[in-house]
């Protein structure tokens, strides 16, 4: 089954950390990258640009108009994602809990991808 993970954290978290903690993060995501990888489990992932380069588009008085920054008001913004094809959700469970963001603060929203046929709606 594929999972999306979507990695939620505070923005500009990393610069609250020490050159250690900092480098320590991104070795922790090195890791577990290169370990999905080696374990042929992932599929793709991305990280985001900064939330104030992202733009909205909402329906206002039943016309869309475009605004600036994420559609919702949080501290936590999506700040990127992962796509894994695991055995079980627990293994996807597994991998989001040792994601370093989450030791920050942040957190992992593990969520099934449907497949072409929708039956998990």
């Amino acid at each position: 089954m594929k999972y999306m993970l979507l990695i939620w954290n505070r923005p500009g978290f990393t610069d609250e950390l020490s050159e250690q903690e900092r480098t320590a993060l991104f070795g922790d995501v090195d890791e577990i990258m290169k370990e999905l990888t080696e374990s042929g489990e992932l599929i793709g992932g991305q990280a985001l640009a900064n939330p104030s380069q992202t733009m909205t588009v909402r329906l206002v008085d039943g016309s869309p108009e475009l605004l600036d920054g994420p559609f919702m008001e949080s501290k936590e913004q999506f700040a990127g994602y992962l796509a894994v094809d695991c055995d079980s959700p627990q293994r996807a469970a597994e991998i989001a809990a040792r994601w370093p963001d989450v030791r920050y603060g942040g957190a992992m929203e593990v969520r099934p991808i449907m497949d072409e046929a929708g039956t998990e709606m």
